[in-house]
This record gives C-alpha cells, sequence and structure tokens, in this order.
C-alpha cells in the first residue's frame, strides 16, 4: 500500500528526466496533438488512454512507422475481443528492426556471448546481409506470406536473422528452446504446422555439450508438412540427410526484399506455459508488435542507438522476441546462450560488463539468488555502463529493490530499478518502467501508455488502494488477433473475456495506489483467500525465501468440502538445512510478523522440489489440482513441466490425505 513506502528508493534526477526520450515525446505530442505539456507522467497516460487513437498516430508518427499503403482510420472495431488497428496499412516488422543499418552499417546490431563470455559482434550490415540471403533462399524453398516457419534454437544471432528473414517474406516465426523436449515442442510445433524447421545439432550448457541430434530426427518424423530442415552446426556435426546447411542459405550478398503485409498480419506465435491441456498458441499481429514495441522499448526502456540491451532469455520465452525488437530502436542487443549461473552465480553481472550494457534484464529469482549467494555485481565488476536494472518473471520482492539499490549506491551509481509486469500474452508489459517516476519498494512504476489498466472488485468496479483483478479496458495493439487451432474464436474468448464481458482480465492480483503506481500480488487463479481476505502467494515467498534454509517455496490454498480451506506450505531446503521445530517456528513467526497471522500456514512440508513450467515459473495451479484428486494426466500437460518426477510427491499426498 502507498502508505508503507511514503519515501521513494529513487528519484530520476532533473538531467536524466530532461534527456529521456518520453520527456521529449510528450514535449512533441503536445504540440502535434494536443496532448497535456503539463501534469508530468500521470497526465500524460490519462490523455494516452482517453485519446487512444490520438495517442497511437502520435506513436506512428514520432517513430517514422514507414506505411506502405496508409491506413484508412487508427482503430476500426474497437470491441474486444476483436479490435482492429490500422485498417487498410501495410508495412513490415523487419523492414524497421534493420533501419539502423543504412547510417551505422560497421556498428554492433549483435553481441553475442555463450559460456566462455567472450563477445562476438554482428554488425548491422552483415546482419542485413544475412537476412537478404536467408529471406532469397526461404522463396526459393516455397515460403509465403502466412506460412509457418519453426525454430529449434538456443538464444544465438542465428535465431535472430531466422526471425527476421521470416517477417521479411511475410512468414510466420515461432520457436522452443532446446532444451525442450521432443513432446513439448511437438505439443506446440504440430498445432501451427511448420514448412520449415530450423534447428542446432545440440547446445551448451553449465560447462557441457547436450545432443540434440535424436529429438530433432524425432521432430522431423512427427511434422509431416515440414518441406526443408535448416541445420546449424552448433556442436560442430554434419547436416543429416536431406537437411539443408545454415551456411549456404547465408552466403551470398542480397539485400533483403521485405513483403508489405496487412497491418494484422501474423508476425509470430507464442505459446501459454501450457500447464493444463495444450498449451494456447498466441499470434500477434507485424503492426501490432511494431507499435507497441516501439512505444515500450523507446519511451518505457528508454532506448535508443547509444544504448546496448541485454536480457537473459531463451527462445522459449516472450522475452527473447521483446529483446530482439530492441532492434527497431536501432539499440545493440545482446544474445547470451547458456547457464545463467555459469561458471559462478554473478555470470549474468558478468556479461553485462563485458559487454557494456546499459539496459540489464533478468528474473526476479536471479536477483535474490545474487541476494543470498552474497554476490557484490556493482563492488566486484565495472558496471558504470548499467542505467537501469529490469526484472520480470514474478514480482521482485522488497528486499530485492533494496539489495539492488544498495548495491550499487554503494559505489556511487544511480540505479534505475524497473520491475515490470506483462505477460506473453501481449508480448509486452501491462505496467513498469517510466524513466522520469520515482520508483518505490514493492512497487512498479506506473501503468504503461496506451494501456487503459485497473483494478476491479467481482462486481466490476475499480479499486483504489485495494487487491482486485487486473484488468484492461481498452484494447492494445499488440493484443493477440486470435489463437491458432481455435477457429471460433472460443478458446481465445473463454481466456481473457469470460469474467468481464469486454475487458481484459489477466488473471493476476494487483493494487493500483492512489499515487499511480501498481503492485503485483500473484495469480488470481491461485489466489489465497482466508476467512474471506484474498492474498497473493508472492508476499509469502518474499517473506520465506529471505530465511537462509529455505531454497524454495510453494504455498497453495485449497476450499475443503466442508467449507474448510487448508493451506500448506511446502518448502525446498537448502543443502545441509533441515525441518526441525526451530526452522518451523522461524517460518511461522517471519510469516506472522511480516505479513499477518492469517497467512500462516496449516502445514509446512518439505519436498524434494518445486517444479516449475519450462520457462520457470512455480507452477500453483496444477498442484492445487492434483491436492484435490485431480489425476496427474488431467492436472498437468506433463511436456510443460521442467521436471514431472517432483509432482509424484504431491500426487502421493493427496492419496494419503483422501
Amino acid at each position: 500500500m502507498p502508505t508503507e513506502n511514503p519515501q521513494p528508493l529513487w528519484q530520476p534526477d532533473a538531467r536524466r528526466t530532461a534527456q529521456a526520450r518520453i520527456t521529449e515525446f510528450q514535449t512533441w505530442a503536445a504540440e502535434h496533438h494536443g496532448a497535456p505539456a503539463e501534469g508530468g507522467y500521470a497526465a500524460l497516460h490519462r490523455w494516452s488512454v482517453d485519446e487512444l487513437d490520438t495517442f497511437w498516430k502520435a506513436v506512428t508518427e514520432w517513430f517514422d512507422v514507414r506505411f506502405s499503403t496508409p491506413w484508412t482510420r487508427v482503430l476500426g472495431d474497437r470491441s474486444m475481443p476483436g479490435a482492429q488497428w490500422f485498417p487498410g496499412a501495410t508495412l513490415n516488422y523487419a523492414e524497421h528492426a534493420l533501419r539502423a543499418a543504412a547510417t551505422r552499417a560497421d556498428e554492433p546490431a549483435l553481441l553475442y556471448v555463450d559460456e566462455t563470455h567472450e563477445p562476438t559482434t554482428v554488425t548491422w550490415a552483415e546482419l542485413r546481409r544475412q537476412v537478404g540471403s536467408l529471406a532469397a533462399g526461404l522463396r526459393a524453398l516455397g515460403v509465403r506470406p502466412g506460412d509457418r516457419v519453426s525454430g529449434y534454437l538456443p538464444n544465438i544471432p542465428q535465431a535472430v536473422v531466422a526471425l527476421l528473414a521470416t517477417a521479411a517474406v511475410g512468414g510466420v516465426w515461432t520457436s522452443c528452446a532446446p532444451d525442450f523436449g521432443a513432446r513439448s515442442v511437438l505439443d506446440r510445433f504440430q498445432q501451427v504446422e511448420p514448412v520449415v524447421l530450423f534447428t542446432v545439432d545440440g547446445y551448451r550448457y553449465g560447462g557441457k555439450e547436450h545432443d540434440r541430434r535424436d529429438t530433432v530426427a524425432e521432430l522431423r518424423r512427427e511434422l509431416p508438412t515440414l518441406r526443408a530442415v535448416i541445420h546449424i552446426p552448433l556442436l560442430g556435426t554434419e547436416a543429416p540427410d536431406g537437411a539443408l546447411d545454415w551456411r549456404t542459405l547465408t552466403a551470398a550478398d542480397s539485400e533483403p526484399v521485405f513483403e508489405q503485409v496487412p497491418f494484422d498480419h501474423p508476425l509470430w506465435v507464442l505459446y501459454s506455459s501450457g500447464t493444463t491441456g495444450l498449451p494456447k498458441a498466441i499470434v500477434q499481429s507485424q503492426g501490432g508488435i511494431l507499435v507497441e514495441h516501439l512505444k515500450q522499448l523507446g519511451l518505457h526502456c528508454d532506448l535508443g542507438p547509444e544504448d546496448r540491451f541485454f536480457w537473459y532469455t531463451s527462445t522459449g520465452w516472450m522475452m527473447w522476441n521483446f529483446l530482439v525488437s530492441g532492434l527497431l530502436t536501432g539499440t545493440t542487443i545482446v544474445l547470451y546462450d547458456g547457464s545463467p549461473g555459469f561458471p559462478a552465480t554473478d555470470a549474468q553481472w558478468r556479461i553485462a560488463e563485458r559487454t557494456r550494457a546499459t539496459l540489464f534484464g533478468t528474473s526476479a529469482a536471479y536477483v535474490m539468488a545474487c541476494r543470498k549467494a552474497d554476490v557484490h555485481p556493482a563492488r566486484d565488476l565495472d558496471l558504470s555502463a548499467v542505467q537501469c536494472v529490469a526484472t520480470t518473471g514474478s514480482p521482485l520482492p522488497p528486499d530485492g529493490f533494496r539489495w539492488l539499490h544498495d548495491e550499487f549506491a554503494a559505489s556511487g551509481a544511480d540505479l534505475w530499478i524497473a520491475s515490470v509486469s506483462g505477460g506473453t500474452d501481449v508480448c509486452s508489459c501491462f505496467a513498469g518502467a517510466v524513466p522520469t517516476l520515482p520508483v518505490h519498494i514493492g512497487e512498479l512504476q506506473a501503468p504503461g501508455l496506451g494501456t487503459d489498466l485497473q483494478s476491479w472488485d467481482p462486481s466490476g468496479h475499480p479499486l483504489t488502494d485495494e487487491v482486485g483483478e487486473l484488468v484492461v479496458t481498452n484494447p492494445m495493439p499488440s493484443m493477440p488477433i486470435r489463437f491458432w487451432n481455435d477457429p471460433d474464436g472460443s478458446r481465445y474468448h473463454d481466456s481473457y473475456f469470460d469474467t468481464y464481458p469486454g475487458v481484459w482480465r489477466h488473471g493476476d492480483w494487483i493494487t493500483l495506489t492512489s499515487r499511480g503506481s501498481v503492485v503485483i500480488h500473484g495469480r488470481s487463479d491461485s489466489t489465497l483467500n482466508r476467512q474471506g481476505v484474498r492474498m497473493g502467494s508472492a508476499d509469502i515467498y518474499e517473506a520465506v525465501e529471505r530465511l537462509p534454509e529455505i531454497r524454495e517455496s510453494l504455498v497453495i490454498g485449497i476450499e475443503q468440502p466442508d467449507g474448510g480451506y487448508w493451506m500448506p506450505l511446502f518448502v525446498h531446503l537448502a543443502p545441509g538445512a533441515a525441518l526441525d521445530d526451530a526452522l518451523l517456528d522461524r517460518i511461522k513467526q517471519t510469516i506472522r510478523a511480516n505479513l499477518s497471522p492469517r497467512h500462516v500456514p496449516d502445514e509446512v512440508i518439505e519436498v524434494p522440489g518445486i517444479p516449475h513450467t519450462l520457462t520457470g515459473k512455480r507452477i500453483e495451479v496444477p498442484v492445487k489440482r492434483l491436492l484435490q484428486g485431480t489425476p496427474l494426466d488431467k492436472a498437468v500437460n506433463p511436456g510443460s513441466i521442467d521436471n514431472l518426477d517432483l509432482l509424484h510427491f504431491y500426487e502421493d499426498l493427496a492419496r494419503k490425505r483422501s
């Protein structure tokens, strides 16, 4: 709540505020489009949602979006789902992503780092040349606008080239990381029926080589729509029979030809975690992603040609697509392929040091792991280039804010901490980074421009300073144009618009504070509800995982048939720790003191590990279903879990309790 943190942790100085691109944009939009010149970000945001059409028109002008045929209006049908953006317009995402090559040919577009931590540079000119060559190769293979092109690839330059070449020809990109097993990949790719598969022979992680040739062979057998497989020899093996070699397809000196496609032409397919049933195949548009990412990266993240943008991610997570879009702002992007903590916990900070990253993005879990491991990044490394540390994946706990701030402040650095929250569903942020606003501990700075973010009670009434459902009451350009494999749109409708008709309900509990900031409390579909008081799981994790004995935790709230409520806390202990009476008392006392007596669990149960999705999120809802007696094969999609064996513990526990 806002009264708890009256003093900001960080405040931008006058120079940073004046030089921020969002400040320049507001001044320009006031002059050209009637935006408020005074009132700072709050006034600009209000205008951006009240005058939605004018705001998005201003974004396209400010960033000089090239429409090869003009639009008839900004927003045709504005109903959700089904809003139509910039009808009549044609453009190409890849053309915009490669624009900087015209003026900065010999400067780095990509900096690629593997576990040796030696950066490799790909210049803008070379990136454009490779995209031109590969796009011509895809056309020669018969790839046409709308055809799906898939990648089973790590976070390497070839993946960026393949995405951009696919977009250049009007194809639809989709990717999975090579640590996904064959079943998980097939659950995704079989839905979209790709005609081309880019693949590696293996990958390196944690100092080891992982051969994936058998998995690739299985993918080829199980994807009958494939017309071509393109082999990238990351581990140095020869192309298998019938596969084409990457080097041959990218050798030509070809100018890229950019297919001009309708604004709402599909750009890529992303996937929900798929913990229950098949993953949702989420389709976003070339134009919608282009304008949303220009706004998010160019205004909220304050990125431009002088910046270097690093986010730790894999190609199986939307943050990889978001990272690639850094190219839209002329920014050098940093690609890291490897373990987040190899050879030591500080690995990601070392990459930021080696690449002179200005915006360093990571997970909240990594920040907390560094704090626990007594890492001192700003003291031990030269991180003087880092202007902003951004986090997502889960809410950054208050201790994470304090630790980051104190670590950098001790070195005299003026660090902007941006905790952001969004979703694969929009491939963007609902709330987070604003370079001109203060940062309060445990809070996201503000909702994003053009994002009519609200917190609603069950009756659809807006709330301030109270916990409610995260809803978006006006369309965003990057909302899905549809789900693949959902012919009547029912799955799309039921995913977001079932609770409040015509309003996007995301499935998070949030508080919008009276000072305009946002607090994320965790998923509303796994919300804890004790005696009518709702609370997010993130609050409990933040308190419990401060204890050095607790490696990770999982809390579940289960409504009982007799009207009662059972709330167990599962704890994965650090090596050498024991769940004795002393630790039990400390866990309960920590929760009681930091949260409330209502938050104290009914039982604390030691577990061999906490299960996650393949993108690293704790799976609360499937565990809840298992504990309610749902069979394992109905409670969870096995291919979406990082360690399926862990679920047998919860299954056995449910059996013993029944």
